[in-house]
């Protein structure tokens, strides 16, 4: 079968790849990019999210999905979620949690579970469910799954609730700055001729 050249953006990098028309992106993430993070677990039907990845912040059946659609688009497998800093939330929570048994649903339920925080980062436990509900797990009966990304999502709560605290500050100092200045020096937190009395410093 004829292949025709494509370029792929998968966990931050570029690949240029001959596909065939009918290459599936789980056997392009597998077999041609060595990703194997992705799964097949139900013979291509679509039935188990074992496949599950990002395309383009959505989760996608990569069995499902020919690779050429999904060229020039951003891809993200669990291989790109870690960074050199240490794992991402979700990575700790299911290993603190004990949700992860033989681990072969895992990567699809961590990407599922990234979208859905993504779209949703303070889910009920009854969205949670409602949005792992693709992804089945043989081992665990779900719990513990669940208890990991409710975990999870008070983790990244807390985390993007620190560095919004952290800009705030970080915009607030020059302003705290110009106030120790003015209460030590007597110079104007404002501008010459913009005090109570019209005054400059």
């Amino acid at each position: 079968m004829r292949k025709e050249p494509a370029t792929f953006r998968v966990n931050g990098r570029t690949y240029e790849v001959l596909v065939e028309a009918d290459l599936t992106l789980l056997d392009l993430l597998r077999d041609r990019l060595g990703l194997t993070g992705t799964k097949q677990g139900c013979s291509a039907s679509g039935n188990c999210g074992a496949c599950t990845v990002l395309l383009d912040g959505r989760p996608t059946l990569a069995c499902l999905t020919l690779a050429w659609t999904a060229r020039d688009c951003d891809i993200l497998t669990v291989e790109g979620l870690a960074t050199p800093e240490g794992l991402h939330p979700l990575q700790e929570a299911f290993l603190e949690h004990g949700a992860v048994q033989c681990g072969f649903c895992t990567p699809g339920m961590i990407l599922t579970a990234k979208a859905l925080l993504d779209e949703n980062p303070s889910p009920t436990e009854e969205d949670v469910r409602a949005g792992l509900a693709g992804n089945l797990c043989r081992c665990t009966g779900y719990v513990k799954i669940i208890d990991a990304v409710m975990a999870a999502a008070d983790t990244l709560r807390s985390t993007r609730a620190e560095s919004e605290g952290t800009a705030m500050a970080d915009a607030v100092q020059p302003v705290a700055e110009r106030g120790e200045d003015a209460v030590r020096h007597g110079s104007s937190v404002g501008s010459a001729g913009t005090g109570p009395r019209g005054g400059g410093s």
